[in-house]
């Protein structure tokens, strides 16, 4: 879908705008934050909440676009930077810990997710898995230990409704939440976020390659997320990319 001359509808970006390469954190507000760490990098769209800035490592053109929050806006923009020729997605996020070992400013890198969100089963089944591209988790895996920034790697797992997680005491269901909470936690998923399966899913579906590296902001059972600004995602996400 297209708006006025080439430009995507939602994410408002043209043909040579955008890097194959492309780092998505959810918050606009992150973008400028992310895009330190390119060469050259200069704001060339803000379009709903896809913010884009596109400069280069190494003489290849990178971008960093947010997502906005949830699967609906992660799918739009995997299949309309898709037509734009983004082979490379690294989401560098946020997520609440399912571990107590993991702690505020670790970093998790996902191997996979759970689907416990709805905007996948708009194209394939449950059944079908979210699972990150090989070579992507690897590279994220070494720059982190590289960088030296404490990191975990396994699954996660992608849900719809936060707060149904942060405070499940003030839902209708709460004995119920607070069991599937604990449940996944012995099942040994790592922490949770909201965006993680839909971008592992439509890109396969896509041929595309793709990887989450979150940062940790909600440590198990505190239900109050860090706002420390702190960024460490994007250093080890910028050296997977080389």
């Amino acid at each position: 879908m297209t708006a006025t001359g080439e430009k995507k509808y939602h994410v408002g970006l043209g043909p040579g705008e955008v890097g194959q390469y492309v780092l998505v954190p959810g918050d606009p507000g992150r973008t400028p934050m992310v895009a330190k760490y390119l060469d050259g990098a200069r704001e060339v769209a803000f379009s709903r909440e896809y913010r884009t800035f596109t400069g280069s490592l190494e003489g290849v053109p990178v971008s960093t676009i947010s997502s906005g929050m949830g699967g609906p806006s992660v799918a739009i923009a995997v299949e309309e930077l898709n037509e734009l020729g983004v082979h490379t997605f690294l989401r560098v996020g946020t997520c609440g810990a399912a571990q107590p070992e993991i702690k505020v400013g670790d970093l998790v890198i996902a191997i996979g997710s759970v689907r416990s969100e709805g905007t996948p089963n708009g194209y394939v089944p449950l059944e079908y898995p979210a699972i990150a591209s090989l070579d992507v988790v690897n590279a994220l895996v070494e720059a982190s230990t590289k960088a030296g920034v404490p990191h975990h790697v396994g699954i996660m797992r992608s849900v719809d409704a936060l707060y149904s997680d942060l405070m499940p005491d003030k839902m209708p269901r709460p004995q119920h939440l607070r069991e599937e909470l604990a449940m996944w936690s012995r099942a040994g998923i790592l922490s949770n976020d909201m965006e993680t399966s839909t971008l592992f899913v439509v890109a396969r579906l896509r041929k595309l390659r793709a990887g989450t590296i979150n940062l940790c902001v909600d440590e198990l059972g505190s239900h109050a997320e860090g706002r420390g600004g702190r960024d460490p995602a994007s250093h080890p996400a910028r050296r997977a990319c080389r």
